[in-house]
C-alpha cells in the first residue's frame, strides 16, 4: 500500500506549465498602466500567492483591481493556447491512481481556470477534486484551505502529501500538517525550496514518481 492516501496537486509550475501564458497576460496588461513588459523571470519570482498577491509586484494598490481585471479578461481569451502537460506529470497520475492514490488540484489559480486547463490537458480524469483560488474565501498558505481540502476529500493529513513548487506550497502543506515534495521546474530552485521546509526536492515528476515507487 502506498505511504499516501492523498496526494494533493499544485496546478502552474508543478503539473502544468503555464509560464506563457501567465507572462503573455502580463506582458499585455502592464503597458496599459504605462510599465514596461515584464520578464519571465520577473514573473516567475511574482507568481505563486494568487493573482492579486502576484500582481501587487508591479501595479499600485489604487490600480490592482484594474490590473487584476484586465488579466482576468485576457487570460480568458488565451488559456488554453499554450498550456501543457509538466513531463511526467500522466506518468506520476497513472502511476498513483493505480495505486489506489485520490488525486486533486490545490491551486491559487483561480478555480474557473484551473478546471478549464486540466480537462483540456486531459487529466481531469484523474482528479477527484479541485480546490481553487474562488472556490473557497482562502487561498495557500492558509490552514484552513488545507483542512477544507482535506474534510472534502475525506482525507487525514498523516496520509496525506502535496506535490509543489514554491514555498507557498510548504508553507500550505506545513500548516495542514503534512509534507510537501518539490519540483523545480516552477517558481523556485532546490536551495530555495529546502530553505523554506520542503520535506523532500526533485528536479521533476519522473524523480519524483520513483521515489514515491521506492
Amino acid at each position: 500500500m502506498s505511504r499516501f492516501q492523498t496526494i494533493l496537486l499544485d496546478l502552474d509550475g508543478t503539473i502544468v506549465d503555464a509560464f506563457t501564458t501567465i507572462h503573455r497576460c502580463y506582458q499585455w496588461v502592464l503597458p496599459q498602466f504605462g510599465l514596461p513588459e515584464p520578464t519571465m523571470e520577473q514573473v516567475h519570482r511574482a507568481v505563486g500567492g494568487g493573482l492579486e498577491n502576484a500582481m501587487r509586484h508591479f501595479v499600485r494598490e489604487d490600480q490592482l483591481q484594474a490590473a487584476v481585471k484586465l488579466h482576468i479578461a485576457y487570460a480568458d481569451k488565451i488559456l488554453l493556447e499554450d498550456a501543457a502537460l509538466m513531463p511526467g506529470t500522466l506518468e506520476l497520475l497513472r502511476a498513483q491512481q493505480t495505486a489506489g492514490v485520490t488525486l486533486a488540484v490545490f491551486t491559487n489559480k483561480r478555480g474557473d481556470h484551473a478546471r478549464l486547463v486540466c480537462e483540456h490537458l486531459g487529466v481531469t480524469p484523474f482528479l477527484r477534486g479541485f480546490f481553487a483560488a474562488k472556490d473557497t474565501p482562502w487561498l495557500k498558505p492558509q490552514p484552513e484551505f488545507a483542512a477544507y481540502a482535506l474534510q472534502n476529500l475525506g482525507a487525514r493529513p498523516e496520509t496525506t502529501m502535496l506535490v509543489g513548487d514554491s514555498p507557498f506550497d510548504v508553507q500550505a502543506a506545513h500548516n495542514g500538517g503534512f509534507p510537501c515534495w518539490c519540483v523545480t521546474t516552477g517558481t523556485h530552485d532546490a536551495a530555495q525550496l529546502r530553505a523554506a521546509g520542503a520535506d523532500e526536492v526533485f528536479p521533476n515528476l519522473f524523480d519524483l514518481q520513483a521515489a514515491l515507487a521506492r
